[in-house]
């Protein structure tokens, strides 16, 4: 905790004013470093880095997926249009068999030769398609091996994170009963002073040890330290004339 010099406030119920104000300030003390540990607790880093590295592996996989699927249709269309060239020239050489002009003879020798080079060009991008979807199974297949390690790591992260949470807000439901049952032995005068200081300082309480105000750190002057014990003489609490927060004198 924050608060140091508490006194005998941790051994046995406190029933001061003081007291209560000493031990109220550090359950609230304590209960803002555990927000703050679950706020900024690492394992959200780990657990975010685990949700990224898996987030990225599904899109590779989503990627690789998707080329292979465009070129399998890439593929059955090269065939297909293969297959009506073919057709199509088969065609031509039936006719060329009947035709007797030169010329005409010449036009379908032309559309052959421009027929066959298509098909040949079908055939290379057919034979290139066929080696880059070998290539990205073969991509695929390695990346799928990785997938239990990217599960087992976002889980792992996952069920550590939720287990420090857990502990945490544990820990945090423990003070909140102790802050009601301090909060409802003090004045709703002096919780409004406590929670407005606490709300612009932070640490609303502080003790006065010697000359020194445990809040600021600042020492008081003579003439402040006999106002101060003057104004606590009745409830033990004043206010510190340098920082404002409730002092313990």
């Amino acid at each position: 905790s924050a608060m140091t010099d508490t006194g005998d406030s941790s051994s046995s119920e406190p029933s001061t004013i003081p007291d209560l104000l000493l031990a109220l300030q550090e359950v609230d003390t304590e209960a803002d470093q555990l927000a703050h540990r679950r706020e900024k607790s690492p394992l959200r880093d780990d657990l975010a880095s685990a949700t990224a590295a898996m987030r990225e592996w599904e899109t590779q996989r989503a990627s690789m997926r998707s080329r292979i699927d465009e070129l399998g249709t890439s593929l059955e269309q090269a065939e297909a249009r293969g297959a009506e060239l073919s057709s199509h020239r088969r065609r031509l050489e039936q006719q060329m068999k009947t035709v007797i002009a030169p010329r005409e003879a010449e036009a379908l020798m032309h559309e052959m030769t421009t027929i066959g080079a298509q098909i040949d060009e079908l055939d290379l991008h057919e034979l290139e398609s066929l080696e880059e979807q070998s290539r990205i199974d073969d991509q695929l297949a390695a990346h799928l091996r990785d997938e239990d390690q990217h599960r087992r790591r976002l889980r792992q992260a996952d069920d550590a994170l939720a287990a420090e949470v857990g502990d945490i807000d544990a820990e945090l439901a423990a003070l909140t009963s102790s802050r009601a049952t301090l909060r409802a032995q003090l004045s709703d005068a002096l919780l409004a002073t406590y929670d407005r200081k606490r709300a612009a300082l932070g640490v609303a309480v502080a003790r006065l040890v010697g000359k020194q105000c445990q809040g600021c750190h600042l020492e008081l002057s003579a003439a402040e330290i006999d106002t101060v014990k003057d104004e606590a003489a009745e409830t033990g609490v004043t206010d510190c004339p340098d920082c404002g927060r409730l002092l313990i004198a």
